[in-house]
């Protein structure tokens, strides 16, 4: 008893073509269909784009001769 029936349907389906229009509703569903196609653009233009971008640059972290000497005579006279 909670289902609707396909009269239910039917009489919805008329509704919302009375609302809506014929016309109307085509044009909704091709602008739709737009957003789909240039989403999907989109998303092969940003794998483009991660192929092309080089891998980010390492820092070589071994401390410079000068630092060393600083700590090192920061730990004598501390």
């Amino acid at each position: 008893m909670g289902a609707m029936s396909i009269w239910h349907w039917i009489i919805l389906l008329l509704i919302v073509l009375v609302l809506f229009g014929k016309g109307k509703i085509s044009d909704v569903m091709g602008d739709v269909a737009k957003g789909i196609k240039s989403f999907k653009k989109g998303m092969a233009d940003d794998e483009d784009v991660a192929e092309e971008t080089p891998p980010p640059k390492t820092i070589d972290h071994k401390p410079t001769v000068e630092a060393a000497k600083t700590s090192s005579e920061q730990t004598k006279t501390g």
